[in-house]
Order: C-alpha cells, then sequence, then structure tokens
C-alpha cells in the first residue's frame, strides 16, 4: 500500500519548518519536496500541489487562496494554515476536541482551517462554557495571551535574537493596540459569540509557549472548572488542572515542546480566570496542523507528536 504523499507549500518559514520537522521523522508519510529554486514558482507548486495527498498550506493569507485555486482536482486535501479561510463556512475548523462534530467534519474533510494560536487559547476555554449555558452568546469576554517570540515569525525571531536588539526587548510587549488583531473574526465566530472580546496580546522575551487568560466576572470557578473537565474528559491534546492548577503559579512557557493543552481554572464563586497553556507553535499552529491530518488519514491522532 502506497504512502500518503504530503505537500508542504511554505516549508521556509516557521510553521512549515516545525511541520517539516514533526513529518520528517516518520516513515508512513512520503514528503514531497519542491526544489528550492523552483518553490516560488507558480508552475512548479501547482505540480505538487496536485500530485498531494494531502497539501499544508503555510502562507500569507493572499497566497493560501492562491494556491487552493491551483489545485485542479478533487482529490488533494488541504489544511490552511493562514487565517484566510477560518471564519470560511465552506471550511471545517480543525480544532476536533471542539465537539463530536468538529472531530467528524475535520475526519471527512478536502479543506480545513487550522487554529491560530491566540485563538486556540481563547477558543479552548470559552466554546464549552458558551455551548454548554455557563455563559451567554453576548457576555463580554475579555483576553491577555503572552507568546514567545516566535509567535512573530522570522521577521520577529530575528529581532529578539539580535545581539544589538532594543534593550526593552527584555520586557513583556503588549501589542495589537488597535483591538482589532486578525485572530478576533474566528473567536467570535467558532464560538458563536454575538461580539468579539476585548483582547490584548503580549510578547515575552522566550523562544516559545503560550498563556491565553479569559477573565470572566461573575461566574463561579467551580462550575467553569467542573464544566470543562466533563467537556475535555478522555480527550488526549486538551487537559484541564486541578482547580487552582498545577502550582500557584502558571509560567508561559511550561508547555514549550509539546503538542498538547493545559488549561487552568483559577478564582472562587464570583470570579475567575481560565488559562490555555501550551506552546504557540505545537497546539498553536504545526503540532495542531499534523494532528488534523492524521485524523484526515485515519491514523491515531497522536502519531509523530509530544504530549
Amino acid at each position: 500500500m502506497s504512502k500518503p504523499k504530503i505537500y508542504i507549500d511554505g516549508k521556509e518559514g516557521t510553521t512549515g519548518l516545525q511541520i517539516y520537522e514533526r513529518l520528517g521523522k516518520r516513515d508512513d508519510v512520503e514528503l514531497l519536496l519542491i526544489d528550492e529554486d523552483k518553490r516560488k514558482d507558480t508552475e512548479e507548486r501547482r505540480k505538487f500541489l496536485n500530485a498531494a495527498d494531502i497539501v499544508f498550506l503555510c502562507l500569507p493569507d493572499a497566497a493560501a487562496k492562491e494556491a487552493v485555486t491551483l489545485i485542479e482536482n478533487d482529490h488533494t486535501r488541504v489544511i490552511d494554515a493562514s487565517t484566510a479561510h477560518r471564519t470560511d463556512p465552506d471550511w471545517d475548523y480543525g480544532f476536533a476536541e471542539l465537539s463530536k462534530a468538529h472531530r467528524a467534519a475535520i475526519a471527512g474533510s478536502k479543506r480545513v482551517a487550522n487554529p491560530g494560536c491566540h485563538a486556540s487559547g481563547f477558543i479552548s476555554s470559552v466554546y464549552p462554557l458558551v455551548a454548554r449555558g455557563v455563559v451567554p452568546e453576548d457576555f463580554a469576554f475579555t483576553c491577555s495571551s503572552l507568546t514567545g517570540y516566535s509567535g512573530g515569525g522570522k521577521k520577529m525571531i530575528a529581532e529578539y535574537e539580535d545581539a544589538e536588539r532594543d534593550s526593552r526587548h527584555d520586557s513583556e510587549r503588549i501589542y495589537g493596540l488597535n483591538l482589532h488583531h486578525k485572530h478576533l473574526p474566528e473567536m467570535e465566530y467558532v464560538c458563536g459569540l454575538m461580539h468579539a472580546p476585548v483582547f490584548v496580546p503580549i510578547v515575552g522575551d522566550f523562544y516559545k509557549g503560550m498563556a491565553t487568560t479569559v477573565m470572566l466576572p461573575g461566574v463561579d470557578a467551580h462550575i467553569v472548572h467542573d464544566t470543562l473537565a466533563e467537556h475535555y474528559a478522555n480527550q488526549n491534546f486538551v487537559t484541564v488542572a486541578p482547580t487552582g492548577g498545577d502550582e500557584n503559579v502558571i509560567y508561559a512557557n511550561t508547555m514549550a515542546g509539546r503538542d498538547s493543552l493545559r488549561l487552568i481554572v483559577c478564582g472562587h464563586e464570583e470570579q475567575t480566570i481560565v488559562t490555555a497553556l501550551f506552546d504557540n507553535l505545537g497546539k498553536g499552529a504545526s503540532g495542531a496542523a499534523v494532528q488534523n491530518m492524521n485524523i484526515m488519514l485515519g491514523l491515531e491522532e497522536t502519531t509523530g507528536l509530544t504530549l
């Protein structure tokens, strides 16, 4: 039996390289590798896109949309890691743990939109609470998300690792101050909210890791914890810590190097915070993409991944 053929369009970017790193160690798939000098050649890319069983798009939004138009058959299946299709109803959202329906849709899908990193943290916390009626669709959500600098791609990585960098990089940097971050539409759309949350992203001086915290005033922490624990029971890649967390502090890089996500619920009867702790390059990007590929191919979803 022939191995599934996999092509990564945009292998040179941070997400593409991480996908390649995970798949390069496996012998159950065949990686199609384009010549370096032809990786931006449209006709050469067209050949690879149409020869693959599954294609990962690790490209800017416009380029990802263009790549889809180059696929001329009904065989090639796509996992898009860009923002381009995450709110498109013709694409399936690639977060299998949200519901049985999400998992089934991914398994049979031709077009899967891989979640954004900040969005993964928010949605993992909020989707079950809205779906199960713990908080209403019109709740005034607020969220902050601390990420390692690899989340900004090659340009930000170079900026932070420059020996002559701005000394202010030693501290955390708050950005997205116009409150129109590109992950907001999928947060609102996937969770079925009536309006987007107030969301502020923060980048810290560490390579990878993420802590996305949702604030829930007026909501009982014990109810939130029990709801999330029930929702994610028996899942491989999403787990819920004991109430109050595994320790009395949270370090954003705790899950670095892993492809799973841990939810931490803290608070009391009147105030709650939920923190999603994960690797922005793992469950926040490349790890999630490979998990989706495994599901689409009917493989054990943990294959080649680190819990």
